[in-house]
C-alpha cells in the first residue's frame, strides 16, 4: 500500500538531516576562519532553521490524510511556526547574547539553503 503521507514524512525528516549536516559544516568553518562567537553565532543561526523545519513538517504532515483545506490550514500553521522560531531565536542571538550578526545570518540563509535543496533533490528523485 502506498502512503503519500508517509512518504512525505520521511522525505521531510530527510532534509532536515541534510540540513544538520550543512549547519554543522557552515559552523566549524566560521569558528575555524573568525573564532568561537562566530562559530556559535552561525551554529544558532542553522539550529533556528532546523528546529523551525522540523516543526513545519511535524505540523504539516502530521494529521494523517485529511480534508483539503484542514491540510492547507496545517502547511501554514506550520510554516507559520517555522518563521516564528527563526525569528525569536534570531532576536534573541542579536539582543541578550549579542551574537555576530554575519555569522548568524550565513548560518540562518545556510540551513534554509540546504532544506530547500534537499527537499528538491527529493523530489526530483521520486518523479524518476
Amino acid at each position: 500500500m502506498h502512503d503519500p503521507i508517509a512518504t512525505g514524512r520521511r522525505a521531510a525528516m530527510r532534509a532536515v538531516a541534510i540540513q544538520a549536516v550543512v549547519t554543522l559544516l557552515v559552523a566549524l568553518l566560521a569558528l575555524a576562519a573568525a573564532g568561537p562567537r562566530q562559530g556559535l553565532a552561525a551554529a544558532v543561526g542553522g539550529i533556528a532553521m532546523l528546529v523551525g523545519n522540523g516543526l513545519a513538517a511535524a505540523v504539516a504532515l502530521g494529521g494523517g490524510i485529511q480534508p483539503a483545506g484542514a491540510a492547507f490550514a496545517r502547511l501554514l500553521l506550520g510554516t507559520l511556526g517555522k518563521w516564528v522560531v527563526a525569528l525569536v531565536v534570531v532576536v534573541v542571538a542579536l539582543g541578550p547574547l549579542r551574537l555576530p550578526p554575519l555569522p548568524l545570518l550565513a548560518g540562518l540563509a545556510a540551513g534554509m539553503l540546504a532544506y530547500l535543496l534537499a527537499v528538491q533533490m527529493n523530489t526530483q528523485r521520486r518523479q524518476r
